[in-house]
């Protein structure tokens, strides 16, 4: 299901993924507000380690993707393109489960995907991490609920371990923001020994879960455009600061 943005996919990606006109941030929820229960236990996934956001669960039907172009020549090239082939290998993982776009302009995407090492958390390193916010967005000349994800996914890392990281990291980026309890899962936690590289069983049963369950919004009606007084001008532009959760110091 994973379309890349070559010629004969570029009238789907501007179908598919509109450009932004518009935005402004989703502020924090009142302070005491809790978000929606967890799901209930369940032996065959771990949908109740997922956590839902005080807005519903941060799900798409589609997701579009935007994945920081690389060096073409020079001395960088060679490893950036092991960096993408391992980004790729892991959005081909999620594809099987999920409609992916990739796309060529990161206003088009709800999901960014960058070449960098996360910064320290609390002086921790880490390979990998997925950071979450929500908006309210223009596109096409609608107004909707939206979860924007930054993914930072180290180039300092083996192919596999690189790739094993982007399987992870865009998991949180598509839904599943929280970790299994089992190692041989791509959402584990903790990694076992050897990098996951393909999606388990319980990774699909609670990915699958997620997608049946109503996305952000779901059931307060159609999102209402900006007061004037309110309205950006500039594309990704809002003022204040948006609701946020990430993926710690994950990987």
């Amino acid at each position: 299901m994973l379309a890349a943005v070559a010629a004969p996919q570029q009238a789907r990606a501007a179908q598919a993924c509109p450009r932004l006109q518009q935005s402004l941030p989703v502020p924090p929820p009142e302070p005491g507000s809790r978000p929606g229960a967890p799901a209930a236990v369940q032996a065959s996934d771990y949908r109740h380690r997922i956590r839902p956001t005080h807005l519903g669960w941060p799900r798409r039907d589609i997701w579009c993707v935007w994945i920081e172009p690389g060096a073409s020549d020079g001395p960088a090239a060679r490893w950036d393109r092991r960096w993408r082939q391992a980004v790729d290998a892991a959005l081909n993982e999620w594809s099987s489960l999920l409609p992916i776009v990739v796309v060529d302009d990161p206003q088009r995407a709800q999901v960014q995907v960058l070449r960098r090492r996360p910064p320290l958390r609390g002086g921790r390193a880490s390979h990998g991490r997925a950071e979450l916010e929500l908006w309210k967005v223009q596109r096409d000349e609608r107004w909707a609920l939206e979860p924007r994800v930054l993914v930072s996914i180290s180039p300092a890392q083996r192919l596999e371990a690189t790739q094993a990281t982007a399987l992870h990291e865009l998991g949180h980026a598509f839904g599943l923001w929280g970790h299994s309890d089992v190692a041989t899962d791509a959402m584990a936690a903790v990694p076992g020994a050897q990098p996951v590289l393909v999606l388990s069983a319980r990774d699909r049963a609670t990915l699958l879960w997620l997608q049946q369950q109503p996305a952000l919004g779901a059931g307060s009606g159609a999102v209402r455009p900006p007061e004037p007084a309110q309205e950006q001008k500039r594309p990704g532009g809002g003022e204040g600061r948006p609701w946020r959760m990430d993926s710690g110091s994950d990987r």
